[in-house]
């Protein structure tokens, strides 16, 4: 039968090659004409452990997981009951895999059927348990042959004919032996709503996007050490800039990182970092400095569960505070948080057009569950921002580095420009740039970097809004919870109720008036948030006059929000 789309999840041990086995069948369903997503879910452990790959596959694109899933394929069952919680079972559920499953698992589906994946994949030469589960999944979920075909000849090529025709044969295996189960009945996905070519879609990770949207805005200079769950971004940038003119340097920590570019950056070289919460806490300082010496910079933080080592494979998003106020001293800066993985693009290369423009530093909130995610999206197009500093035309001994303009932009020369010399540090200082002490140079230059975020205008870019115009309920969030919030407000639109949408990707500087308007009718405010303490309702509550009873829902990782978790408590506020 055809279903609007299916969730499917397969777990394994360490070494199982189930996130290889999950790619392959994001791609191959890419390649039949679907969108979807997979999530990945493991252990803290640096090598093995268990590990799942968490997949929903739509005619259509999608934001977020449903609220339970259709199979769990096991190509092992070890360790498999911790993700119990990441994946929601019920009696209309399938499992299939070796043995019995977990109680957990077993208890909560509805069908199991037990095929021994190892066992099938022996009787391959040069046969694997991932590529036997791969054919199981395509044709559970009813994906063409040809289309696997296409993307185990792509991904097994470089390896030679052997390889590919080994990859094959477990697959087809797999496939015979999945159609061989008792009452058997593929869940095709319905794709009669396609309407978009192969070349229109992308397979890409938010991560990965991060990194295209920051090439897209003029970066050409990072500077990081790796962390998890950022790393791809730098994987992904590390190639990418060579061909573009720019470098990549990986330095021997994040306190170096952050002062490497802003050098790069001091030298004329839009400059970028990327982290997560440990390093950004280590960066704080030298971001501090880039907003004093008014250097452009971007610093992408891929969040994750905290505080301390916390939960380095798991997301939250518990690191707005510090992005917000982490900075010592009244530190004037620019906040932004993409919504969606194909938003990492767009909001990493405005970015960095407004840190160029406004130069100051801009700290970019993505996490995991966005970062590590990969996703067949539509084709993001260039909205064609690219970054421009302002530098000065002329100069000569009288010019000022830090001159008290109407915008409170002041021109930055670039190094080696004759009469352009200035001191650029971390002291108060006056118009030129020299340390002072004195109250009038320490007040004239921190109303001027505030001065220049405030008064600039973000245009609509600061949110994005859905839903109805003369609804009375808005549900208010940010990040990566607007995916599960964007399809319950869809969900509830669809039983005829009036709900709006409001979910800001430009955290600060604050915009009072845009959010006033956008809340203009609305009597109750539900905010929605990945956090244990409440912090973005909290820093609403500080920055925003809001005219409305206002509620938190704040959950904390590593679970992710899901639309029936929102839909829950709005049903119940009534």
């Amino acid at each position: 039968m055809t279903v609007p789309s299916i969730s499917i999840t397969m777990t394994g041990s360490g070494g199982s090659g189930v996130m290889t086995a999950g790619n392959l069948l994001l791609e191959a369903a890419g390649r039949a004409g679907w969108f979807g997503m997979m999530t990945r879910s493991a252990g803290p452990q640096i090598r093995g452990g268990e590990a799942a790959a968490m997949l929903r596959l739509s005619s259509e694109p999608v934001l977020a997981h449903q609220d339970r899933y259709d199979i769990l394929l096991g190509i092992d069952w070890k360790n498999a009951d911790r993700f119990a919680a990441e994946i929601p079972l019920d009696g209309d559920s399938l499992i299939v895999g070796p043995g019995e499953a977990p109680a957990i698992f077993a208890e909560a589906a509805g069908q199991q059927f037990q095929l021994d994946l190892p066992k099938i994949a022996k009787s391959v030469s040069g046969g694997r348990p991932n590529m036997v589960a791969l054919g199981v999944a395509a044709a559970i979920v009813g994906l063409p042959e040809e289309a696997v075909a296409q993307v185990i000849d792509k991904a097994l090529g470089r390896k030679g004919a052997d390889a590919v025709s080994a990859g094959m044969e477990s697959v087809r295996a797999g496939i015979e032996a999945a159609r061989a189960l008792p009452r058997f009945d593929s869940l095709a996905v319905n794709t009669e709503a396609e309407t978009t070519s192969q070349e229109a879609r992308w397979n890409i990770s938010g991560n990965e996007a991060c990194g295209l949207g920051a090439v897209r805005g003029g970066v050409r200079f990072v500077a990081a050490y790796p962390i998890t769950p950022a790393t791809e971004v730098l994987e992904w940038l590390a190639p990418a800039l060579p061909k573009l003119g720019g470098a990549l340097v990986q330095a021997e920590d994040e306190l170096a990182s952050v002062t490497q570019i802003i050098g790069g950056s001091f030298g004329g070289t839009p400059s970028l970092t990327a982290t997560s919460g440990p390093g950004l806490a280590l960066m704080m300082e030298s971001i501090g400095l880039a907003v004093a010496s008014e250097t452009p910079i971007v610093v992408i933080d891929v969040m994750r569960g905290g505080p301390s080592t916390g939960i380095p494979t798991k997301s939250e998003q518990s690191d707005l505070n510090i992005a917000l106020y982490g900075l010592h001293g009244d530190a004037p800066h620019l906040v932004l948080a993409p919504l969606t993985i194909g938003d990492c693009v767009f909001t990493t290369q405005w970015s960095v057009v407004l840190a160029e423009k406004l130069q100051t530093a801009a700290i970019v909130l993505s996490d995991q569950a966005l970062g590590q995610t990969r996703a067949i999206i539509p084709k993001q197009q260039d909205v064609g921002m690219v970054a421009e500093r302002e530098v000065p035309e002329t100069l000569d001994e009288s010019y000022q580095r830090y001159a008290n303009t109407e915008s409170g932009i002041s021109p930055m020369s670039i190094p080696g420009q004759v009469g352009g010399q200035y001191c650029a540090d971390g002291l108060a200082h006056t118009l030129t740039g020299l340390p002072s002490s004195k109250a009038d140079d320490h007040h004239l230059q921190m109303d001027k970097r505030l001065h220049k975020l405030t008064n600039y205008e973000f245009s609509s870019h600061w949110a994005e809004i859905e839903g109805s115009d003369d609804a009375e309920v808005a549900v208010l969030t940010w990040g990566s919870s607007y995916g599960a919030a964007s399809e319950a407000i869809a969900t509830m639109q669809t039983e005829g109720k009036k709900v709006r949408l409001i979910a800001m990707r430009l955290l600060s500087p604050a915009q009072p008036e845009k959010l006033a308007d956008s809340l203009r009718g609305i009597s109750k405010v539900l905010v929605v948030e990945q956090s244990h303490s409440g912090q973005f309702y909290r820093y609403l509550r500080a920055q925003y006059d809001i005219d409305a009873e206002v509620r938190s829902m704040a959950v904390p990782g590593p679970l992710a929000i899901r639309p029936s978790d929102i839909l829950k408590t709005l049903s119940e506020w009534s």
